[in-house]
């Protein structure tokens, strides 16, 4: 299809996506550059639901000190909530906790969840798994301090969009192969699974729907600089995925990453895994994290209840 879009869009949708036509090329920066032009073009929140608590610690990482900012929402409880340690998307090179912000506290006060976003390392200064393995260091810090904030350390799920879906996936992965904590749920909003180039979405929307072939490509390049065979990496490339946490897995169909989320999520219930799949038709990578479309409030909904099903039936 090119760079041709399809007409049959939602008007919102092909007013978004040209208006992310300005999104810088990634290829023609370097990262630290890319993260300053980012960050220099987030617009100011219009709404941040209030939290009980939301405060940042430092904790002892992999690489050294590791970030976390730990949201506990202002919700009726008798009883410890479940938490759901988070990593944001952003092509393993930009993005941050103040990009995801908004969306960590609108999980948390809608799902009833302590959130513990991680502020992993960032490719290409850090290559994978290194954020997978920061953010199996905040896996195993939450699951020992749930508690003092309120948090279920017997229900921890890992979650995250976009880059940040990989880290949910290797994350479980390496807590099933280490014997580490046990997860309630994981949960991977249009993940980026593979580095498969040749997928029916990316055929169909690499090109014209705001995240490109080639800006993947260049993602991957970053991320992965040594090759993609290890499991840590690309979650599919796991020589079993039976005994894994059951879950949610969320894509969006104008997304070239689309069909390499739904392949994984066929072949986590071939293993065996409980799984919640659901497409968002017309829609494109990272709209849950675009509150001004109109189309964003009813799909986050639908994920918020996605989410909390898996977590009660834990």
């Amino acid at each position: 299809m090119g760079g041709q879009r399809r007409s049959d869009l939602h008007p919102d949708v092909e007013a978004m996506l040209s208006a992310l036509e300005s999104f810088p090329d990634v290829t023609r920066h370097e990262a630290a550059e890319l993260r300053e032009i980012i960050v220099s073009r987030r617009a100011p929140l219009t709404r941040q639901p209030q939290m009980r608590r939301a405060e940042d610690k430092v904790i002892e990482g992999p690489g050294g000190d590791l970030t976390l900012r730990v949201y506990v929402p202002e919700v009726q409880r008798d009883a410890p909530l479940p938490v759901v340690v988070f990593a944001h998307g952003g092509g393993f090179v930009f993005c941050d906790l103040d990009s995801h912000d908004e969306f960590c506290r609108s999980m948390a006060a809608a799902v009833g969840v302590v959130v513990v976003s991680v502020d992993y390392r960032r490719a290409p200064e850090h290559p994978g798994p290194a954020a997978m393995e920061d953010v199996y260091a905040a896996l195993v810090w939450a699951n020992a301090h749930a508690a003092e904030f309120g948090g279920d350390p017997e229900r921890i799920a890992v979650a995250g969009d976009s880059a940040g879906g990989n880290l949910a996936a290797t994350a479980s992965l390496a807590a099933r192969d280490r014997g580490g904590p046990r997860i309630t749920a994981q949960i991977m909003l249009y993940p980026v699974i593979d580095d498969d180039f040749t997928t029916e979405s990316y055929r169909r929307y690499g090109e014209g729907y705001y995240n490109t072939t080639t800006a993947m490509r260049w993602y991957w390049q970053q991320y992965a600089p040594h090759g993609t065979d290890s499991p840590y990496l690309v979650p599919s490339k796991a020589d079993s995925l039976a005994g894994l946490p059951p879950a949610v897995v969320a894509t969006a169909e104008l997304d070239p990453p689309c069909s390499a989320g739904e392949d994984y999520a066929r072949r986590l219930v071939e293993a065996g895994v409980p799984v919640t799949a659901h497409r968002f038709d017309g829609l494109f990578h990272g709209f849950l994290t675009f509150p001004s479309l109109a189309l964003t409030g009813p799909a986050r909904e639908q994920v918020w209840t996605m989410m909390r099903d898996v977590l009660e039936a834990s």
